[in-house]
């Protein structure tokens, strides 16, 4: 699939753009801003309209390196649209992601190195995420919230930047997830994303521009889970 506009403008979440493939209940536009899900964070919510209305999307699908995006009702749309993400929910998303980065970076560097075992972000803004920790300590793990928060309230600066395939092997902890690599752009690029003086590392999804655009966090519950995976599930605070 090539580069998504929302990796580059996550804060962009209305385009207008044309049809340029159609078929009972699904369309492909010639634009759109919407992440179609990975790496644990979901697709996100939204609408097509037209000048006869307006349908639910419904989900995604790649064939060939197009997006089908799905549509309710299985109707045909042609002509010029309008795409819409759902914005709470693109927020919602953001911070998890934002926030699990952090923690990421927290648990990288206090407990050498352990890498991602598996992510998942929920749409009651709750996520959790798994390391490969076989001997670790889990009120450690818990002790990490007040720190998590205060990487919050610094309202450090997240950006993102792109590297080729061999420069990311060859940085040290850029790579964290011990099975899954953010598959490359066809131009062979990897996306960084960046939390200032405090992480770096390859990921495909939409971030916030500044940690301070999350709400506090809580270390919800953790879990083992088998001989050497440790689950960590966090929920945003407030509404």
């Amino acid at each position: 699939m090539t580069r998504l506009f929302c990796q580059d403008n996550p804060e962009i979440l209305t385009l207008d753009a044309t049809v340029v493939g159609t078929r009972p209940g699904a369309v492909l536009l010639s634009r759109h801003a919407f992440y179609p899900g990975g790496g644990g964070q979901l697709a996100d919510r939204g609408v097509i309209r037209w000048a006869g209305g307006e349908a639910p999307v419904t989900g995604f699908s790649e064939e060939g390196g197009a997006l089908w995006i799905g549509v309710g009702g299985g109707i045909e749309i042609a002509g010029d649209v309008q795409a819409a993400v759902d914005p709470e929910f693109r927020q919602r998303m953001r911070e998890l992601h934002t926030d699990l980065h952090i923690l990421n970076a927290l648990v990288f560097r206090d407990f050498d190195g352990a890498l991602v075992t598996g992510v998942q972000m929920n749409e009651d803004g709750t996520a959790r995420i798994d390391f490969d920790l076989p001997d670790a300590d889990n009120d450690r793990l818990r002790a990490l919230e007040p720190e998590l928060n205060d990487v919050v309230a610094q309202d450090l600066t997240v950006q993102t930047s792109y590297l080729s395939m061999s420069a990311a092997h060859a940085e040290p902890g850029l790579l964290r997830s011990r099975s899954v690599t953010p598959p490359p752009s066809p131009q062979g690029l990897i996306r960084i994303v960046e939390i200032a003086g405090l992480d770096r590392q390859a990921c495909g999804g939409t971030h916030l521009a500044s940690t301070g655009a999350s709400r506090p966090v809580r270390i919800l519950k953790i879990e083992n889970k088998g001989r050497s995976n440790r689950r960590v599930r966090i929920g945003l605070q407030g509404p």
